[in-house]
């Protein structure tokens, strides 16, 4: 039953908190990013077995993931600094402007508002209490409310009480940070007129659920969802001829990374060999699933597009009485063409789908098939050839970020970084989830014109 009080208690502080977290330098910003991030290292060891416990994650890559979380803190503490998080723009008066005098106009950027972040079951640190949306919603000068995972509250609570008491140490007004918990207080925060936007990683179906709340609104707010992928790979014939062995190396280890539980695995690969590659892999047994609902999930899409009579479960892995097996399963681009489900089912979890292609204008043809991805995964020759550069071209139009002889998991924080992509993949294509982008999502342009100079921002003094 959802704490009622509890949650307008929040929300209420939250609204209280947005003038003064508005008002604070980007100096001060930093300093409380890097007091959580402080925080993070300080209890790394007592989170690190709280998550542990609960999602049943191995406890290295648990760890890494805390540096990594703490990291991306200390990056948008570091581009705060630099006064390169947000974009500023001056136009001076000029008398002489081609379409008449010009007045003084300097545009810069102000926080939107408090922000609503539903936390992620498979990255209890990095997407999650403490995670990318609300690291770059505070260094815009948002207040954040954050939805917790209930896969995993324990961890999610003393990740709170960090986040909390550090800000606090770091002079942060009261109320620019909070923790809720159930389905129905989400629900409640997208709904409540003083919440401004709203970050999500998820499932599709819970994403566009939540989107069209926030949107039904009488005051519609910006929804940024992270949602399905299944991030397509296209092997081309020279990258065949010249890295065959590699290719399948890399394949296996990024589609059963985590136990395939990442929004990036490698979930359909186009092959122009499909005997040579089963001959190659060995798929490794893979650890549980993070929690009942995603294991049943990914059992029922897993069977969904495998009992397709153009289907073959043609690769199974050992498996455990806790954890799943890892599958591949096969299918030709003819029968994709015709049933275009076999490209666009998302499996989340340890499987994917080998398609073989007869030529590169059959596996573009495929390729025109798959909707909006997080990624795409170019696997070619020591050069780009024509059949690289076309589908390099067509992926464009379909994905965030496009990899080259690489795979796709694993999501570095950069200022360059593009986590992102057309629909399903996201509900907001011209954003990213991840890297000092970011931040841009929680942030709204603000020209003025005429100011005195006393009157402007401090970035725009000068």
């Amino acid at each position: 039953m959802i704490d009622t009080a509890a949650v307008e208690h929040i929300l209420a502080a939250a609204h209280l908190a947005r003038r003064p977290s508005r008002r604070a330098t980007a100096a001060q910003r930093a300093r409380q990013l890097r007091a959580v991030a402080r925080g993070l290292d300080d209890g790394a060891a007592e989170l690190a077995e709280l998550a542990h416990r609960e999602t049943a994650l191995p406890l290295p890559r648990l760890r890494n993931e805390l540096v990594r979380t703490a990291f991306q803190a200390r990056l948008f503490a570091d581009r705060l600094e630099q006064g390169t998080l947000f974009d500023v723009r001056i136009d001076p008066a000029d008398p002489d402007w081609p379409m008449g005098p010009r007045p003084d106009i300097r545009r810069s950027h102000v926080p939107i508002g408090p922000v609503l972040v539903f936390a992620a079951s498979n990255f209890p640190f990095a997407f999650s209490v403490a995670g990318g949306d609300t690291v770059s919603a505070l260094a815009a000068g948002c207040p954040v409310v954050v939805k917790a995972h209930e896969g995993h509250p324990e961890l999610s609570r003393a990740t709170a009480r960090i986040v909390t008491e550090r800000l606090r140490g770091a002079g942060a007004p009261d109320g620019v940070f909070g923790l809720i918990e159930g389905k129905q207080a989400g629900i409640t925060a997208v709904l409540d007129k003083r919440i401004r936007a709203v970050g999500f990683t998820g499932s599709e179906a819970g994403g566009r659920a939540l989107f069209d709340l926030a949107v039904s609104r009488p005051d519609p707010i910006p929804f940024y969802g992270e949602l399905g992928s299944t991030n397509p790979v296209l092997v081309t014939r020279a990258g065949w001829a010249q890295r065959a062995d590699e290719i399948v190396t890399g394949f296996t280890e990024s589609a059963t990374m985590g136990t395939g539980q990442f929004c990036t695995q490698p979930g359909v690969v186009l092959v122009p060999d499909l005997a040579g590659f089963l001959d190659r892999i060995a798929l490794p047994a893979v650890g549980p699933m993070l929690n009942p609902r995603i294991s049943d999930g990914f059992a029922a899409a897993l069977a969904a597009v495998a009992k397709h009579p153009d289907v073959e479960t043609s690769r199974t892995g050992p498996s455990a009485p806790a954890a799943p097996a890892a599958h591949i399963l096969t299918t030709t681009a003819r029968a994709a063409l015709a049933d275009p489900a076999l490209v666009t089912t998302e499996i989340f979890g340890p499987a994917s789908v080998l398609v073989e292609y007869g030529d590169p204008a059959q596996a573009l043809a495929v390729l025109e098939l798959i909707e909006g991805s997080l990624t795409a995964t170019v696997q070619g020759g020591d050069e780009v050839d024509d059949q690289a550069a076309a589908a390099i071209d067509l992926l464009t139009e379909r994905t965030g970020r496009i990899i080259w002889n690489q795979w796709p998991t694993g999501v570095t924080v950069s200022d360059a970084q593009q986590h992102g992509g057309p629909w399903p993949a996201t509900t907001a294509p011209v954003s990213t989830s991840v890297g000092t982008a970011a931040a841009l999502r929680f942030a709204r342009p603000v020209a003025y014109q005429n100011l005195p100079t006393a009157a402007l921002p401090v970035e725009l003094r000068g």
